[in-house]
């Protein structure tokens, strides 16, 4: 979209799209998403889905804030883990990985292991919950992407500049040439009950889009245009 189409700059402060309330948290902050006037919609933008990776709801607030009324086409999620976030916590609020707690035929019960910086071992654990879709926030979602049906979901992670997406879709494709990020269809380490994983038991398209390692004004220069097409559809979903 060009600059002249979007909202001016001075009342870029606040989101002005509706939005509704899908579930709760297991603080009881509201879980929320923002949809297109009809209510429906082909694509779920998803941010935060780990509570230590918040420059992803950064970006994604800054495409919707510049976005006119009336334009959003896709359906977004500016935060999937509120009590990590405010945490700074890449799990919820009892330390759980929600991107290992969806119902899929390889969850795990054993905790997983992440780094929390570039150089560090992968050594940091966290529990996968008490049994697939065991916590409030993940029941949502799931619930959420229930009601929608849409044709694919992009989940923001960051920071591994890359584009995954193990149905190597057209979609996906697309995002990594746009982004100019590489586009990989395995992430390299196992990722037992992902949401990747659950989406592709599903037949539905998810593809991970992981911010670099920049700043904030870097990140918001380079990703704000190209959320702002995939929130208008201006993206194939399909080859031609």
């Amino acid at each position: 979209m060009t600059e002249q189409a979007l909202v001016p700059r001075r009342d870029r402060g606040e989101i002005r799209h509706p939005h509704e309330t899908y579930g709760t948290s297991i603080d009881g902050l509201p879980l929320t998403v923002y949809l297109p006037d009809e209510k429906r919609t082909d694509v779920v933008i998803l941010a935060a889905i780990h509570g230590d990776e918040s420059e992803t709801t950064v970006v994604v607030s800054e495409a919707l804030r510049c976005l006119p009324m009336g334009e959003l086409r896709a359906a977004v999620i500016l935060c999937g883990n509120p009590d990590g976030l405010l945490r700074g916590t890449r799990g919820n609020a009892r330390g759980v990985d929600l991107n290992r707690n969806f119902p899929t035929s390889n969850w795990s019960a054993d905790p997983v292991f992440y780094k929390s910086r570039a150089n560090d071992a992968r050594d940091i654990a966290l529990t996968t919950g008490s049994a697939p879709a065991s916590e409030p926030e993940t029941r949502a979602l799931l619930a959420l992407l229930e009601r929608l049906q849409p044709r694919a979901i992009v989940s923001l992670h960051s920071a591994l500049a890359c584009v995954d997406d193990s149905g190597a879709s057209h979609l996906g494709k697309q995002l990594a040439d746009r982004c100019a990020l590489p586009f990989l269809t395995e992430i390299g380490y196992p990722t037992p009950g992902s949401m990747g994983t659950w989406a592709g038991e599903q037949k539905l398209n998810l593809v991970t889009l992981e911010l670099e390692d920049a700043s904030l004004y870097t990140l918001k220069d380079r990703h704000v245009p190209i959320l702002l097409d995939l929130m208008t559809d201006r993206f194939e979903l399909e080859a031609r």
